[in-house]
Protein backbone atom coordinates (compact mmCIF):
# COMPACT_ATOMS: atom_id res chain seq x y z
CA UNK A 1 0.00 0.00 0.00
CA UNK A 2 1.22 3.22 -0.93
CA UNK A 3 1.80 6.41 0.89
CA UNK A 4 -1.26 8.20 -0.70
CA UNK A 5 -5.05 6.98 -0.19
CA UNK A 6 -6.73 5.38 -2.66
CA UNK A 7 -9.13 6.25 -5.43
CA UNK A 8 -12.30 4.18 -6.20
CA UNK A 9 -13.45 3.57 -9.19
CA UNK A 10 -16.81 1.45 -9.58
CA UNK A 11 -16.98 -2.57 -10.65
CA UNK A 12 -17.98 -1.63 -13.79
CA UNK A 13 -14.98 0.34 -14.48
CA UNK A 14 -12.79 -1.88 -13.28
CA UNK A 15 -14.41 -4.76 -15.16
CA UNK A 16 -14.22 -2.56 -18.67
CA UNK A 17 -10.73 -2.06 -18.08
CA UNK A 18 -9.71 -5.37 -17.39
CA UNK A 19 -12.02 -6.28 -20.53
CA UNK A 20 -9.79 -4.08 -22.71
CA UNK A 21 -6.74 -4.86 -21.22
CA UNK A 22 -7.42 -8.58 -22.32
CA UNK A 23 -8.62 -7.33 -25.95
CA UNK A 24 -5.37 -5.39 -26.61
CA UNK A 25 -3.53 -8.34 -27.00
CA UNK A 26 -6.03 -9.29 -29.54
CA UNK A 27 -6.91 -6.21 -31.34
CA UNK A 28 -5.49 -2.22 -31.58
CA UNK A 29 -7.36 -0.45 -28.93
CA UNK A 30 -9.13 3.07 -29.94
CA UNK A 31 -7.51 5.90 -28.35
CA UNK A 32 -10.93 6.52 -26.01
CA UNK A 33 -10.45 2.88 -24.95
CA UNK A 34 -6.52 3.28 -24.67
CA UNK A 35 -7.00 6.56 -23.08
CA UNK A 36 -9.31 4.71 -20.12
CA UNK A 37 -6.61 2.07 -19.12
CA UNK A 38 -3.95 5.05 -19.26
CA UNK A 39 -6.12 6.68 -16.56
CA UNK A 40 -6.58 4.28 -14.31
CA UNK A 41 -2.64 2.72 -15.14
CA UNK A 42 -1.39 5.76 -14.00
CA UNK A 43 -3.42 6.51 -10.52
CA UNK A 44 -2.71 3.57 -9.73
CA UNK A 45 1.01 3.87 -9.91
CA UNK A 46 0.81 7.41 -8.75
CA UNK A 47 -1.32 5.89 -5.02
CA UNK A 48 0.51 3.03 -4.55
CA UNK A 49 3.78 4.51 -5.50
CA UNK A 50 6.09 7.42 -4.08
CA UNK A 51 3.47 10.15 -6.23
CA UNK A 52 4.27 12.21 -8.63
CA UNK A 53 7.85 11.78 -8.75
CA UNK A 54 7.65 8.07 -9.25
CA UNK A 55 5.71 9.27 -12.56
CA UNK A 56 7.95 11.33 -13.83
CA UNK A 57 10.70 8.54 -12.90
CA UNK A 58 9.04 5.76 -14.84
CA UNK A 59 9.01 4.66 -18.54
CA UNK A 60 5.38 5.31 -19.24
CA UNK A 61 5.06 7.89 -22.44
CA UNK A 62 4.16 10.90 -20.05
CA UNK A 63 2.56 12.81 -23.58
CA UNK A 64 0.15 10.09 -23.89
CA UNK A 65 -1.07 9.63 -20.29
CA UNK A 66 -1.03 13.55 -19.86
CA UNK A 67 -3.40 13.67 -23.22
CA UNK A 68 -5.38 10.57 -22.04
CA UNK A 69 -6.13 12.57 -18.79
CA UNK A 70 -6.90 15.69 -21.42
CA UNK A 71 -9.34 13.26 -23.06
CA UNK A 72 -11.19 12.17 -20.25
CA UNK A 73 -11.76 15.85 -19.10
CA UNK A 74 -9.34 15.82 -15.91
CA UNK A 75 -7.47 19.22 -16.98
CA UNK A 76 -6.48 19.79 -13.45
CA UNK A 77 -5.15 16.79 -13.33
CA UNK A 78 -3.38 17.58 -16.30
CA UNK A 79 -2.41 21.06 -14.50
CA UNK A 80 -0.55 19.32 -11.33
CA UNK A 81 1.50 16.76 -13.96
CA UNK A 82 2.79 19.62 -15.91
CA UNK A 83 3.57 21.84 -12.62
CA UNK A 84 5.88 18.49 -11.47
CA UNK A 85 7.60 18.09 -14.69
CA UNK A 86 10.51 19.41 -12.92
CA UNK A 87 10.77 15.89 -10.99
CA UNK A 88 11.85 14.17 -14.17
CA UNK A 89 15.55 15.61 -13.99
CA UNK A 90 15.29 15.24 -10.33
CA UNK A 91 17.12 12.47 -7.75
CA UNK A 92 14.60 9.70 -8.45
CA UNK A 93 15.40 9.34 -4.31
CA UNK A 94 12.56 11.62 -2.70
CA UNK A 95 14.26 11.97 0.69
CA UNK A 96 17.32 13.66 -1.08
CA UNK A 97 15.13 16.82 -2.57
CA UNK A 98 15.64 20.07 -0.44
CA UNK A 99 13.43 21.18 1.84
CA UNK A 100 11.88 23.59 -0.87
CA UNK A 101 10.97 20.97 -3.39
CA UNK A 102 9.52 18.84 -1.34
CA UNK A 103 7.34 21.49 -0.43
CA UNK A 104 6.96 22.40 -3.98
CA UNK A 105 5.87 18.65 -4.78
CA UNK A 106 3.90 17.83 -1.48
CA UNK A 107 1.28 21.66 -2.58
CA UNK A 108 1.62 20.09 -6.43
CA UNK A 109 0.61 16.38 -4.86
CA UNK A 110 -2.71 17.87 -2.51
CA UNK A 111 -3.84 19.37 -5.61
CA UNK A 112 -3.55 16.75 -7.44
CA UNK A 113 -5.05 14.31 -5.10
CA UNK A 114 -7.91 17.03 -4.72
CA UNK A 115 -8.87 16.74 -8.74
CA UNK A 116 -8.62 12.99 -8.29
CA UNK A 117 -11.82 12.84 -6.50
CA UNK A 118 -13.51 13.89 -9.68
CA UNK A 119 -11.62 10.90 -11.92
CA UNK A 120 -14.62 8.48 -10.94
CA UNK A 121 -17.50 10.65 -12.76
CA UNK A 122 -15.13 12.03 -15.35
CA UNK A 123 -14.76 8.55 -16.42
CA UNK A 124 -18.01 7.42 -16.26
CA UNK A 125 -19.47 10.24 -18.13
CA UNK A 126 -16.72 9.76 -20.82
CA UNK A 127 -17.79 5.53 -20.87
CA UNK A 128 -21.32 6.79 -21.50
CA UNK A 129 -20.46 9.20 -24.28
CA UNK A 130 -17.11 8.23 -25.92
CA UNK A 131 -17.51 4.04 -25.50
CA UNK A 132 -21.31 3.72 -25.37
CA UNK A 133 -20.69 0.92 -22.65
Amino acid sequence: MGIFNTTEFSDEIEILVDKLEQESNERELKREERALIDVLDTVKLIEEGEGLNEFWLSSIDHARISNSFELIGASTIVDTLNSSQWCQSSSSDRSQYSDAESNHLSGIEEEYFEALTEVPELIEAFIEEELEA
